[in-house]
């Protein structure tokens, strides 16, 4: 099957070839970023996504059902280390966005001086990503939570804050007159949360674009050292049998944008040589700590993040967050079995979960796998086990400055429960990083930007080095930790990039 394919394939049986000016791996914050901005200049664009199309109106219910239709391989993927905690990532148009709570964060200025500093890069990229995060807050309509969507996890969050002097905000998030109907994590059925298989993935197709779904690269095909398409086969996302073979050829460039960790796995079994592929991998590790309260809370009830604070950014290096969960994953999280852990889980209304997000300096590695998939190795040095245990006391001192009647850190070695006058037993809770419920989410690196080629795999405007019309331009060109949620970030140097392609 050639070029007269519809502007949408789910999958197929059959194989299809397509030729455009530009190919697109991911459709996720970098991925439709770059497409969307392609597509607008008048170029024929061609998105490959891995994971399937969900509707709205298909959005999973339950956390189970997210980790069977929303999450890469039922968010199966850990990292190799002391500890094996989870890597959050979807695989679905429209990718993390989907499932991610769609919080705007503009990138600090210190992090464009340290790119320069440290890497040669960064000076060049901080007016246009400002500019470029000026359009994306008028696009995707961010705006600060409304009161009436918050809460109570979120307002007791806000009075723990005034009274532990965390100097913290109500986010700003992209999400259009925000309902508070708690369900980020599952993909908004309300539509209200801009992710890009509602936003930019649909004005690709209008603009004339195509979209192949259900459909993992397996390369990126090269002649010489130009890249010139991708090829892989369908997977149906039912039965998880393979389809036909696709094969895209792009005239001007493939973006490669398909994760922190996929991206650097793609490239690596593409054959590409860089001595920094791979490396500089970092993300955000982070835990939560549960608030007891003697009213009822409902988490549930209300935005699933509505605060944070980044007062401590800098020092000792952490963001704080409110964060609600489902009673499934809270039953995760909890010790003890059988009639124990029913009593417990009896008071769920009744629990407040707020989390941290570690800026951690901790670097991995990722490589392609078996079966291609990426496989991490990372693992938290003392340092930040260190900021990661401070992370977990402030946000029991907030929960008691907010009325919290105990808290449930979730440590081994510690009681189940803790009350105020036992908060100084968190400072010396363990630094083995097996002693928490940790995951890793806000991912960096593995195909880092930078002047020197034998540190860096992309320059400045994410051009791989050493090779022509292969452009990286998704998390993995991040060189170090950002400190914020990375999203707003993603998509400015996205559209940075696709700009520069387009010049």
């Amino acid at each position: 099957m050639a070029d007269d394919v519809s502007a949408h394939v789910a999958f197929s049986t059959d194989p299809i070839e397509l030729d455009a000016d530009y190919v697109v791996v991911g459709s996720g914050a970098g991925g439709a970023t770059a497409a969307v901005t392609l597509a607008r200049a008048g170029a024929s664009v061609v998105i490959v996504e891995a994971g399937p199309w969900r509707d709205p109106k298909d959005y999973p219910a339950s956390a189970y059902g997210a980790l069977r239709d929303l999450l890469d391989d039922w968010s199966t993927q850990v990292t190799r280390g002391r500890a094996l905690w989870p890597v959050v990532q979807a695989r679905v148009v429209g990718g993390t966005t989907v499932v991610n709570s769609a919080i705007a964060v503009r990138t600090p200025p210190d992090v464009f001086e340290r790119w320069q500093s440290e890497h040669g890069v960064g000076a060049a990229l901080r007016d246009p990503v400002w500019r470029h995060q000026d359009d994306l807050e008028r696009e995707l309509s961010v705006e600060e939570v409304p009161e009436a969507s918050l809460g109570r996890s979120n307002l007791l969050a806000i009075s723990g804050d005034r009274s532990a002097g965390f100097s913290g905000h109500v986010m700003r998030r992209y999400a259009k007159r925000c309902a508070g109907s708690g369900q980020c994590l599952q993909g908004c059925r309300g539509e209200k949360k801009q992710s890009t298989n509602l936003t930019f993935v649909p004005e690709t197709i209008m603009r004339g674009g195509r979209v192949l779904s259900s459909a993992p690269v397996e390369r990126v095909l090269f002649e010489g050292r130009r890249a010139v398409g991708v090829t892989g086969r369908f997977i149906d996302p039912a039965t998880r049998q393979h389809g036909g073979r696709f094969t895209v050829r792009a005239k001007k460039a493939v973006i490669v944008a398909a994760s922190a960790t996929h991206s650097p796995a793609l490239l690596q079994r593409s054959g590409v040589r860089s001595p920094a592929l791979g490396t500089a991998f970092r993300a955000h590790p982070g835990t939560g700590v549960i608030g007891c309260y003697d009213d009822p809370v409902d988490m549930n009830v209300g935005v699933t993040q509505g605060w944070a604070s980044t007062k401590f950014r800098e020092s000792p290096g952490l963001k704080l967050e409110t964060l609600a969960i489902p009673l499934e994953l809270v039953a995760s999280r909890l010790s003890g079995g059988g009639h124990l852990l029913m009593d417990r889980l009896a008071r769920y209304r009744h629990f407040a979960m707020w989390c941290h997000a570690v800026r951690a300096e901790s670097a991995g590695t990722v490589k392609n796998g078996f079966g291609d998939k990426p496989v991490v190795r990372y693992t938290l040095d003392r340092a930040d086990m260190l900021r990661f245990r401070d992370g977990m006391r402030l946000l029991a001192e907030m929960h008691f400055a907010a009325g919290a009647r105990a808290v449930i850190p979730g440590v081994v070695g510690l009681p189940f429960e803790i009350s105020a006058d036992q908060l100084p037993l968190m400072r010396d809770a363990p630094l083995d990083p097996r002693a928490y419920v940790a995951i890793l989410s806000h991912l960096f690196g593995g195909c880092p930007m930078g002047a020197d080629a034998s540190r860096a795999v992309c320059d400045e405007h994410g051009r791989v080095h050493g090779y022509e019309a292969l452009v990286v331009a998704d998390a993995s060109v991040i060189p170090t930790n950002l400190g914020v949620n990375p999203q707003h970030t993603i998509m400015a140097l996205a559209r940075e990039f696709s700009e520069r392609l387009l010049s």
